[in-house]
């Protein structure tokens, strides 16, 4: 039995799972697309095209299918990520578990986003900060 001679120096099983995830992670990107059947290519009009309908077949008060609020959701999701440039960007590049990462590490730093955040634009300055 002869053996194949590693690509890149590499050993054959982590070729393998090199590959592997390679073809996880481009069909995790492509998901939101194939949600909304659209091709990556899509112009913004045509994923609104595509949001618009796909959102009205699986409306709740349209669709009474067991799981349409949740396909509904998803899709809604898909159009936010897919309409934001820079969220776009990182869902094509990273798939949905990268855009995820990334909403959590936004959420974390810098003093963006919670409650707090949100009341200290109203002059309340948030919870926990005694007024005086």
């Amino acid at each position: 039995m002869s053996r194949r001679p590693p690509i890149l120096g590499l050993p054959a099983r982590l070729q393998f799972l090199l590959a592997l995830f390679a073809l996880s992670t481009i069909h995790a990107a492509q998901d939101f697309y194939k949600l909304l059947g659209i091709k990556r290519s899509a112009s913004q009009k045509e994923i609104k095209k595509a949001y618009r309908s796909k959102s009205l077949e699986y409306h709740p008060d349209k669709n009474k299918e067991e799981g349409a609020a949740d396909k509904f959701a998803e899709i809604a999701y898909a159009y936010e990520v897919l309409t934001d440039e820079e969220k776009k960007e990182i869902y094509d590049r990273h798939g949905e578990e990268g855009l995820k990462q990334h909403e959590q590490r936004q959420g974390q730093g810098g003093g963006h986003g919670g409650f707090d955040d949100i009341f200290s634009h109203f002059g309340f300055g948030g919870f926990g900060g005694g007024g005086g």
